[in-house]
This record gives structure tokens, sequence and C-alpha cells, in this order.
């Protein structure tokens, strides 16, 4: 990815908060047949010593042949984006002299599947992807609340990945080569849009002062 030095995001828990919150990621794997993008939704384990950069869980379908891959794959996830008008620009008023941009902020992760064939650690990752999917509902769905003969036929017809982190790089392109008035006059505009332009407003004024 090309990442200029002021685009980069190299804080864990901020890429980590990211992953949490966009959770569906592209999968890009090489197959026989070149390239090859699946979206698969991922949970993102804390750093270890083995995964200093952390751990994504997730499941595949069994015959889904992208498990069975050996090389390093790609994880994308994107965040927030929004689009920005050169109307926003202190130097539209000066020059005239801009035009418009993309903001975006994205993380990717790179490493190699573990196929997870412990029936028992299996079913603990599909109870910590529930879980966690279900933690904002007033009243979650639990696995244990299927009958557990159905559970274990659904079991048969998936595949537990773990992909240990080995390269996590992060890439914010949010205005940070403007200036400060002109990032406060793209956050001012951004406030007044849809819920997704707001979010990216947050994220231009958490980084005016910093």
């Amino acid at each position: 990815m090309y990442l200029p030095p002021h685009f980069a995001e190299d804080r864990i828990d901020v890429l980590h908060s990211l992953i949490q919150h966009h959770p569906l990621a592209c999968l890009v794997t090489l197959e026989a047949d070149g390239l090859t993008a699946n979206h698969i939704p991922f949970l993102i384990m804390p750093p270890t010593e083995d995964a200093p950069f952390g751990t994504l869980l997730g499941h595949v379908a069994k015959a889904n042949p992208v498990w069975q891959n050996t090389q390093e794959v790609l994880t994308v996830f994107q965040g927030t984006s929004a689009y920005i008008t050169p109307s926003w620009y202190e130097e539209k008023q000066q020059t005239g002299a801009v035009v418009p941009t993309y903001n975006y902020a994205v993380v990717h992760a790179h490493g190699s599947f573990q196929s997870i064939d412990s029936k028992p650690e299996f079913l603990s990752l599909l109870s910590q992807l529930t879980n966690y999917f279900e933690s904002a509902r007033q009243l979650p769905w639990k696995i244990s609340d299927a009958p557990s003969d159905y559970i274990d036929n659904m079991m048969e017809m998936i595949v537990g990945i773990r992909i240990p982190i080995t390269r996590l790089t992060g890439k914010w392109k949010t205005s940070q080569n403007k200036s400060v008035q002109t990032r406060s006059n793209i956050a001012a505009g951004l406030r007044e849009g849809t819920v997704t332009e707001q979010a990216m407003a947050g994220i231009i004024e958490s980084q005016l002062f910093e």
C-alpha cells in the first residue's frame, strides 16, 4: 500500500479499534488461477508474545478452498470514509487552486492461515464470535440456544481459521497535509452531513492538535 509518512498510523490500539468497529474484511489470497477476494468478518484478539500484532479469528465454509491456502494472505479492513469538497478549503478563497479528494481510514493485516481442528477450540471460537457480535443486543443469542445436534451439523460445514498477524499497517488519509484552518473547515462541513461523514469529522477533530 502506498503510504506517505504523514498518513501512517502505527498505534496498535488504534488499528485494533478500527478492526473491532469494521470487522468485515476483504481477504485477499493468491490461488492457482490468480488473486481471489473473499469477504469475511473477523474478531481481533489482543497481542501476545507469539503474535505481537494480535490474531484474527473467523470461519469460512468448508466448501470454500481458501482455508487450504498455505501462503501469506492479506486482510483489508475499510473504516470510515468521506468525500471532501474543495469548497471547504481555505485556499479556495485565496487562490482557487484546489481540487476534491477522498478521506479514509484503512488497516491491512498480513499473516498465514491456521485451521482449528480441535472441536472444543472451534466451539470456543464460535462462541467468542457470537458473543462479540451479539453483545449490543438486549437479549443476546447464544450458541447454546440452538439444539446441540444442529450446531454439530453446522460445524461440519465450516472451518475455523486463525491468522496470527505478522504485519499490521494503518493508513489514515484524513487531511493531515492541510492547514489547521482548512482541517477545521472540513470537519465543520462534514458535521452537517451523514453519520459516516460525521464520523470522519470526529477523526479529523481528534487529530487537529496532536
